[in-house]
């Protein structure tokens, strides 16, 4: 992926990651388009960096993404990169049996990239360069017992991820995936935001960058802190790994 000279689409640029990788890319002196459900929050982003825009979209209704779209396409025909990075987690207790919060995580974290994904791709397929970058999670590949259905979306994006790269191989569009690890946001609220434990967020983001700069022709954009996560399988440690952490999890919740 070019770092510059692009106009980058940017879902959940309002918040953690997101708008992280959106200050990022601004900087770089790209056109930046972020999307988010809270208009204060994306008005609050665009006037710490201005040039910056901000759209509203909730990638869960499927309505507003074909609409959203074809805005999008019209305003900015030199759009040439999507980053599908809105998602919502939250834990659940499947004794309970209720689907609501699985039903949610599916729409948001599965369907809204896939959607958005086939709303855009005619017009990334006529741009002489594109990318589409999905946001993934080490859950992908570990996941966290009390988080099912989030680690099973963010595993589904995974593989939704290679089909879709292998079948635009032939095509002028990069397909990438950042998987991160546990990093310092408020995707969870405020214990997420505040724990020290969690990589924070300034170093992740600098990460990165530094690897698509050092590698533009990636397609797993891995820093080294999820290394142990995404390879846990190859590595024979993957059922070490999963009891560690959903033990060290379980402990920290009713500690």
């Amino acid at each position: 992926m070019n770092l510059t000279g692009n106009t980058i689409l940017i879902t959940g640029g309002n918040s953690g990651i997101g708008q992280g990788l959106a200050a990022a890319f601004h900087a770089l002196g790209n056109r930046v388009i972020i999307t988010g459900r809270r208009q204060d929050t994306l008005d609050a982003t665009v006037a710490a960096h201005p040039g910056m825009t901000a759209v509203v979209l909730d990638v869960a209704d499927a309505d507003a993404v074909q609409r959203v779209a074809a805005q999008l396409v019209r305003d900015h025909p030199d759009l040439n990169a999507v980053i599908h990075n809105a998602g919502i987690m939250s834990e659940e207790d499947v004794k309970a049996g209720a689907v609501d919060a699985a039903e949610a995580h599916v729409a948001t974290n599965l369907l809204g990239p896939i959607r958005l994904n086939a709303a855009l791709l005619p017009h990334l397929l006529a741009q002489p360069r594109a990318t589409v970058m999905t946001v993934t999670s080490g859950l992908a590949f570990v996941p966290l017992a009390l988080n099912p259905t989030y680690s099973a979306t963010k595993a589904a994006i995974h593989s939704y991820t290679q089909s879709l790269r292998y079948q635009l191989a032939d095509t002028a569009v990069q397909v990438i995936e950042l998987a991160p690890p546990y990093v310092r946001t408020g995707l969870q609220g405020e214990r997420q935001a505040t724990d020290p434990n969690a990589m924070p967020l300034d170093e992740f983001v600098a990460e990165v960058m530094q690897i698509l700069q050092d590698q533009p022709d990636v397609t797993e954009v891995l820093v080294q802190r999820v290394h142990a996560q995404r390879y846990a399988e190859r590595s024979g440690q993957y059922d070490a790994f999963f009891q560690r952490m959903n033990d060290m999890l379980r402990a920290a919740r009713h500690g």
